[in-house]
């Protein structure tokens, strides 16, 4: 039986190893303040002073440094294929110890095989190298780790993987990001680049970036989703994505430790926990949220699948109050703000799993952006009716379906604020960041598109960033096996037909785990999680939202029309059909904005 629990605020829990970290290119000539925490350098080379450090006391999973051939790097590094790896150093030549940490592992793979060595990788990684007078830049397949880098006043370039970490530096000059506000509003996220720090930008994955010490940028992909078509039948299809589910579940096992899965109740943390409870030789942890039992909730279906899979589960009530007490703490979290309710309770999950002893989480995320999921039927709809053949339409489109503040940016937004974004012209419109994607002839299918561009926005700039940065927080690694690479692979080989099949969302994903839950589960309608938003910005949220929104810091930063704001706050203007979820963002942007004090 499920065990119930209303969580109360827990004592801080030191991180394992905690370190983000920071790596420098800077002119040699002039004098500068000495760097904290360097662990690597300074050394100079080609006029440049370069230095790595490790910050530790920050959240995270930093290491280094790793020497290879003459560079040295710094990473946030954990590899699921070791064996894989050192068996295709060894066979090119360059074989690795044993026992070297992931970081140099990687690093050996870059540098032995170059980008075949990365893509081979499977795991969850950025590494900073040393290259001479350069800095390289490496990030994951998908994103489930990031980084960001920018100039400094002097010429010269920082990195690292703390957003934080670039805003307090004093040799660089940051400010707030007007473009990145609107595209916020937007899409809830922050997709590309784009960072709300003025200058700074966020590493893409898939990319090996190459900062050169004329300031110049190289960027070289070394892995992108490619459309293919396999000669199976669909038999073979759900087969072979079986074998790769098992195989991406069964690598982000821990040895020899129990683990935790995320569960929902939907088809997707589902599957996941069905997986590891038959392939891990030691117990299965399930957690899922409930905010109430007066409120609709999945409980039902995560507790048939915990008793199902025989997990030990519990079930955490998270209350309002908690929610208000613990919105500007968990917001600060974050490098980029993300207008998800669900931020606290997903805090709040990982601290109860870390309490339990545990240092591995996995999660249902990914099935949506990889195999298929609501999001891509008003786009459909919109293809079926539309009356614009032009690619700048599509793009429009795609921008309302997000439901957020983009139909409302005229009204929200004081005169002073879209004065200054016209001025910015149309290369800083939000419709930068999904038309590449959605025009892709790479992709021939419109299915495929869509999920190219959810997977290369949402899911690397906002679902993968979220998982690390909060599990991260309490030193639980937080691992995603749906969008592991050859599982995202085997789904764009896979025919648009089989991802959607009539009406059915996600179709091949759900055949090739039928055997392992019951149909229940598999096969009913997407319902998601009742986050009681408008609940919690009428109770325990109320004072708090008008103070920060229409109080003299938020007034006097200018953003923001105040009669819209009130107007929202009392139930008015163009909230529906989601109500209370602009104010969210709104109340989320400006809690971001006063901890990295913009």
């Amino acid at each position: 039986m499920a065990e119930s629990r209303r969580l109360a605020e827990p004592p801080l829990r030191t991180a394992h190893r905690p370190a983000r970290y920071t790596v420098l290119s800077l002119p040699a000539d002039g004098a500068r303040r000495p760097e904290p925490a360097l662990v690597a350098g300074p050394f100079t080379s080609g006029g440049r002073t370069v230095s790595a450090a490790l910050l530790t006391g920050v959240p995270g999973f930093a290491d280094g440094p790793f020497t290879v051939d003459g560079r040295t790097a710094v990473g946030e590094v954990t590899l699921h294929n070791q064996d894989e790896l050192h068996a295709a150093l060894a066979a090119a030549g360059h074989p690795a110890e044993p026992a070297c940490p992931d970081g140099e592992l990687l690093l050996r793979c870059w540098l032995a095989l170059g980008p075949d060595g990365l893509r081979a990788a499977d795991g969850m990684f950025t590494l900073a190298v040393l290259d001479g007078p350069d800095l390289v830049l490496i990030r994951d397949h998908t994103g489930a780790r990031t980084a960001f880098h920018c100039r400094t006043r002097d010429g010269g370039w920082a990195v690292s993987s703390s957003l934080r970490a670039l805003r307090e530096r004093p040799d660089v000059d940051t400010g707030l990001n007007l473009a990145a506000v609107r595209s916020f509003l937007t899409f809830a996220y922050l997709p590309g680049t784009e960072t709300l720090l003025r200058g700074v930008s966020e590493l893409l994955p898939g990319k090996v970036t190459r900062l050169r010490a004329d300031g110049s940028v190289h960027v070289e992909e070394f892995w992108e989703p490619q459309a293919r078509t396999l000669d199976h039948t669909d038999e073979q299809y759900a087969s072979g994505l079986r074998e790769l589910l098992e195989r991406a579940v069964a690598r982000r096992l821990p040895d020899g430790q129990d683990v935790a899965v995320l569960l929902s109740g939907g088809v997707d943390s589902s599957l996941v926990t069905a997986l590891a409870a038959r392939l891990h030789d030691r117990p299965v942890h399930t957690y899922s949220i409930s905010f109430g039992n007066e409120l609709p909730n999945e409980l039902g279906y995560s507790g048939l699948v915990a008793a199902h899979c025989g997990t030990r589960h519990r079930v955490l009530t998270v209350p309002g109050e908690q929610v208000a007490a613990r919105l500007a703490d968990t917001v600060a979290l974050l490098d980029s703000p993300v207008g998800d309710p669900l931020t606290v309770p997903n805090l709040m999950l990982a601290e109860a799993v870390a309490g339990d002893g545990l240092a591995v989480s996995l999660n249902g995320e990914g099935g949506d952006p990889v195999f298929g999921g609501p999001k891509n039927l008003p786009m459909l709809v919109f293809e079926l009716l539309r009356d614009d053949a032009s690619e700048q339409a599509r793009a429009e489109a795609y921008l309302h379906t997000y439901r957020k503040c983009w139909e409302d940016l005229p009204v929200l937004l004081t005169g002073e604020a879209l004065a200054e974004l016209d001025a910015l012209g149309p290369d800083t419109h939000p419709r930068r960041h999904v038309a590449p994607y959605l025009t892709d002839r790479r992709m021939p299918s419109l299915i495929d598109q869509l999920l190219h561009c959810n997977l290369r926005t949402k899911g690397a700039h906002h679902i993968l960033t979220k998982v690390e940065r909060l599990t991260a927080s309490q030193g639980i690694q937080g691992r995603s096996p749906l969008f592991d690479r050859q599982v995202v692979d085997h789904a764009f080989a896979t025919p648009p037909t089989l991802k959607l099949r009539a009406t059915e969302e996600k179709w091949i994903l759900k055949e090739a785990v039928r055997d392992l839950l019951p149909d229940t589960v598999t096969y009913r309608p997407k319902s998601g999680m009742r986050v009681p938003v408008q609940q919690w910005l009428r109770g325990p949220l109320a004072e708090l939202t008008g103070d920060l929104l229409l109080g003299p810091t938020a007034r006097a930063r200018g953003l923001f029309r105040a009669d819209t704001v009130e107007t929202w706050m009392h139930g008015g203007g163009l909230l529906l059909p989601r109500q209370g979820g602009k104010l969210w963002l709104l109340l989320t942007l400006e809690l971001w904005l006063r901890a990295y004090d913009l």
